[in-house]
């Protein structure tokens, strides 16, 4: 689901791109933490304890690291990254200094007027990732912001007027959402937009609440099914890989024991620029002195992070791409 600036032969250069990085054991996608302050009050995330004063030891630019990398992918996240009033400068630099790439950025929405996601978009953002994972009052009062919900919905319409093109909703599978996941799904069919979906895991916190446990494993089945049969009905929308889907189950049952990939096709860059195989790991020295990571013998998420480093490129892979 690529945005309409990019035409079907960059699928090709994407490809290319994509077994270079793998055959070199460089990172496919780089997420660049711009900031770890949120103006949202997750129980799920500790970010929006992060002092204010942190700003003051975020980086001007990160340019020479995505240069660096010069990876396929790029997210600018957070924290929430539209804190940035220099987000936009951040963007144009790092678009400027790698060719061939993908931008996203990922944001809860609440301080994402129509106005910021034009500019953002004018600056280099190819796709713009949501956080949603209830249509009701839920999301609302997870993420602390009340009208959240009803403001993101309605800037996504506003977002398409506009020429916004690659609108994603970012849905973590929760113990308590299995009964939204497919509304959403549908929701985002009539905005035309996608949906990419994560796992829930305590590892931020310790926030057990929201844990998918083996005794859901049942009701998750028939979720995960659903999913993937509008998938193969409708390319497109869902844009979580088939492998990455079908995975999850097994995640919740226990049953993974594969060593960890992230770090390896993926990596994050911190505010203060130093890097981390993982967003719940600590870090492991400045980007400037970046060595290739090994797997590890992790199972204790299963982010989409996590799960899509692992995932084959296979023709069912291309089709959700070029949908």
């Amino acid at each position: 689901m690529l945005s309409g600036r990019f035409a079907p032969r960059h699928v090709l250069l994407f490809l290319a791109k994509y077994a270079y990085l793998t055959a070199a054991r460089k990172p496919i996608l780089v997420n660049f933490e711009v900031t770890l302050r949120c103006n949202a009050r997750c129980g799920f995330c500790d970010y929006w304890q992060t002092d204010p004063g942190a700003r003051d030891h975020e980086v001007a630019s990160f340019a020479a690291a995505a240069r660096f990398f010069n990876p396929l992918m790029i997210t600018f996240t957070g924290g929430e990254p539209t804190l940035r009033r220099d987000l936009e400068a951040l963007v144009a630099a790092v678009a400027q200094a790698v060719r061939l790439k993908y931008i996203a950025l990922l944001t809860h929405g609440g301080t994402l007027s129509v106005e910021r996601a034009w500019s953002l978009w004018q600056a280099g953002v190819n796709q713009f990732n949501i956080s949603l994972d209830y249509l009701d009052g839920r999301h609302d009062a997870a993420r602390g912001i009340p009208g959240l919900t009803d403001r993101i919905l309605s800037n996504v319409v506003a977002m398409r007027a506009r020429g916004i093109d690659s609108i994603r909703f970012n849905t973590v599978i929760r113990d308590d959402n299995l009964d939204q996941l497919l509304p959403i799904v549908h929701r985002a069919a009539e905005l035309g937009v996608g949906v990419n979906f994560s796992t829930y895991t305590a590892l931020k916190n310790g926030n057990s609440a929201y844990v998918l446990h083996p005794e859901r494993a049942a009701d998750l089945d028939s979720t995960i099914a659903a999913l993937l049969a509008y998938k193969r009905r409708r390319r497109g929308v869902i844009t979580s890989s088939d492998y990455y889907l079908a995975q999850v189950p097994r995640y919740v049952r226990g049953e993974m024991t594969a060593p960890c990939r992230s770090g390896i096709r993926t990596i994050h860059v911190t505010p203060t620029g130093h890097v981390k195989r993982c967003p719940d790991f600590p870090t492991d020295g400045h980007w400037q002195a970046f060595r290739p990571y090994e797997p590890i013998g992790c199972n204790a998420c299963f982010y989409a992070c996590r799960g899509e480093a692992e995932a084959p490129v296979r023709l069912s892979r291309v089709l959700d791409v070029m949908a």
